[in-house]
This record gives structure tokens, sequence and C-alpha cells, in this order.
């Protein structure tokens, strides 16, 4: 037996119309358009997260450096508007000190990597700042360590107290105005007067 034909008549259609295939193919576009601006955040956290790192280590390695050179601390010092690092011209010298200073100031610098003549070893437009806390002279001294640099977003800008490198990580017509891209990283090294 032969099933009788359906009559659909003028009014229906059968299939997909162009419109449910249009309204498809815009809702995949803004699914990967959503992708897309994610990956792109992930990636800016991730730089985000390398300069936090590589800031880590430089802070450490001159807290290291300052505590086992303990008669020339003083030494040390930097004068917190003209921050050692990114635009400096790193000194040279024979004593520890002017070495450690060196050395720290090519690290801030990126020195450790090097992509053709540029350094990339480091944060981007890594400073550092080195700040006498106890009064001159005192037996049991304190030294704050600070190490800046430019963030890829702005953010909530640094507290008032943390100074070094204030002001140099604002963009012109950016929003990285108001120090809101300047990041930060701040040690304390005490060094215990011995008699």
């Amino acid at each position: 037996m032969v099933a009788p034909a359906v009559n659909r008549g003028p009014g229906r259609q059968s299939g997909v119309t162009m419109i449910e295939v249009l309204v498809t193919i815009v809702i995949l576009l803004l699914g990967l358009l959503a992708l897309v601006a994610l990956q792109a955040r992930l990636q800016t956290s991730e730089i985000e997260a390398y300069q936090r790192s590589q800031a880590m280590l430089l802070l450490k390695d001159m807290a290291s450096r300052l505590a086992t050179n303990r008669p020339q601390s003083e030494s040390y010092v930097t004068e917190v508007a003209w921050p050692t690092g990114a635009g400096a011209v790193c000194g040279a010298g024979a004593e520890r000190y002017e070495r450690d200073a060196r050395e720290w100031c090519e690290g801030l610098q990126g020195a450790s990597e090097a992509l053709g003549n540029s350094r990339v070893g480091a944060m981007l437009g890594g400073r550092g700042c080195i700040e006498r806390l106890s009064a001159a002279g005192a037996a049991n001294r304190e030294y704050l360590i600070t190490v800046t640099w430019q963030g890829m977003r702005p953010v909530t800008p640094p507290p008032a107290n943390v100074t070094c490198a204030a002001g140099l990580y604002d963009g012109a017509g950016s929003e990285c105005t108001g120090d809101r891209c300047r990041r930060f990283v701040t040690t304390i090294v005490r060094i215990a007067g011995l008699r």
C-alpha cells in the first residue's frame, strides 16, 4: 500500500529558513569573539605574572647583596627620584657595592636575556630604589628595597608612601595616568649592629 501524498499547501515551508541560518551564524560569531577576548585577557595576565616573578627575583637578589655586604650598606642607598634601571646609566667601579649596583641596574634593564640588540629579560621599564628607613648612623639599620615596572593595564595606583619611580609610568593620552600602571614589590632589610 502506498502512503497518500501530503499536501503542504502554498502557506507552509519545509527546511531551514535563511533567517534561522543567519541567527545561528551571529550566535557563533559572538561566541568566537568572546573566546578571542578571553584569550587576550589570559595573555595579559600571563605577562603580568611573568613580570611580577622577575621583579621578585631582582628584589631578593638585591636584598641578599645588601645583607651580605653589611659594612658598606649605606653605599647601596639610591635616590628615589632617580631610580636605577630603565633609562639609567649603570655605573662602574671596583668596590663590591659598585659591582652589585651595576649588576642590579643591568638586571633591571633585562640583561639576562637579549633579542637582537634589545634586552628582554626583565619587566617593562624595570627600575629599583633602595631607601634608608633608620636614622643615619644608627646601630640597627633598616633599608626599603623597591622594584617597579610598567603594568599592562591600569589598576589602583600604589599607596602614596611607595615613592620609587612615582610618575615615571604615566602615559600621555592613555589610561595609565596617576600611576595606575606602575607596579611594585618591596622588602625591608634589617641589619643589626654587632658589637
